[in-house]
């Protein structure tokens, strides 16, 4: 890696938090606003960076569950804080987000790791024994959290009773904890890919990966706050083309995800599907794990309905990526055909969020 990108990975995430804390809570003029998206940029490169950095450390799979963890820990914070603070779309925040994640993951990201691969080498191979566990507990977890609420009678409309809630807390954290130890402790070997030996063929020191965890973090943390600090102007953007209010949220998902987005492409370049696969479905996986046991802890202090329950058009989409993606997983290699059809189901999902 030459000198002067790693002095830019370093030096940007720093510049970007202060930058963060000076516009934080304020009106921007236009000019700022270019050097916020500047800076955002620059943060999504220096996290991919940096994730590579420790994944060349620690070794697969634990670099993409890393980076996947660390973006959703960040999300589910700002979830948390806007929720606590109140204003319009809080009862739903929390559903639209983690079901933006689950579909730009599983149909976004995976259609354009597999696209990225196959256009390179005809087909896209993985290993089907982790893939399909790994999609099999994203599925489970969004069923669970985001489906059974718009059924369940305890509480009328689209949301939990109190020990439904507490239920569907215990579980999304459990099996989140059961896939890590089977990714990273009793199966590890269904999540590293053929050859993956000599990608880690250099290994940073010790000291030199702990400062690049640091700077991940701290990369990602001026991501989500960048990404926040511009939601004002996507907002008004997003209501002066005529578009529903829940569009906001699909940008800053969007947003937020780069990092993961960039990651996954440039591991399909280098014939890593499979590691584009963990941090395409660890995220919509940690997404879900993290983000239900925290809202219900936080739902003591909140106030007002807690709706998770999606509606008809968007449980036919979940269950459209379900079959979508079972199908993909089931070779292990995949072609252009699968990378156009789940780039479709994205398409379709961004699209009716837009034209509801």
């Amino acid at each position: 890696m030459n000198a002067q990108v790693r002095l830019a990975a370093s030096i940007t995430p720093a510049v970007a938090v202060l930058a963060l804390v000076a516009v934080w809570g304020r009106g921007l003029p236009a000019l700022v606003e270019v050097v916020v998206v500047l800076l955002l940029a620059g943060c999504v490169l220096a996290a991919v960076h940096h994730a590579e950095v420790v994944a060349h450390r620690v070794g697969e799979p634990f670099g993409s569950l890393i980076l996947a963890v660390a973006v959703t820990v960040i999300e589910v914070g700002l979830i948390v804080t806007l929720m606590l603070s109140g204003g319009p779309g809080v009862a739903t925040l929390a559903r639209d987000t983690v079901f933006a994640a689950v579909m730009i993951t599983c149909n976004g990201i995976v259609g354009l790791s597999l696209l990225v691969s196959a256009l390179k080498r005809g087909t896209a191979p993985f290993k089907p024994e982790g893939t399909a566990g790994a999609l099999a507990t994203v599925i489970t977890l969004a069923t669970l959290s985001l489906v059974l609420p718009t059924f369940t009678t305890s509480n009328p409309g689209p949301e939990f009773s109190g020990p439904q809630l507490v239920f569907a807390a215990v579980v999304s954290f459990g099996l989140y904890v059961l896939f890590v130890f089977v990714q990273s402790v009793r199966h590890r070997d269904y999540f590293v890919p053929e050859g993956d030996d000599d990608f880690h063929s250099y290994v940073p020191s010790g000291k030199t990966a702990l400062t690049s965890l640091g700077l991940l973090v701290l990369a990602l943390v001026a991501v989500v706050g960048l990404a926040k600090v511009e939601s004002k102007s996507i907002e008004d953007a997003v209501f002066a083309a005529g578009l529903p209010p829940s569009v906001v949220g699909v940008v800053i998902a969007l947003l937020v995800l780069l990092p993961e987005t960039l990651a996954a492409a440039r591991n399909a370049r280098r014939d890593r599907t499979q590691i584009s696969f963990n941090l395409a479905l660890g995220s919509a996986m940690a997404s879900i794990g993290l983000t239900i046991p925290t809202i219900a802890v936080a739902s003591i202090w909140l106030s007002g309905p807690l709706m998770l329950g999606l509606g008809a058009v968007h449980i036919v989409l979940l269950m459209l990526t379900a079959v979508v993606g079972t199908l993909t997983v089931l070779l292990g290699r995949a072609t252009l055909l699968q990378a156009g059809v789940h780039l479709a189901l994205c398409g379709s999902y961004l699209f009716l969020a837009a034209v509801p």
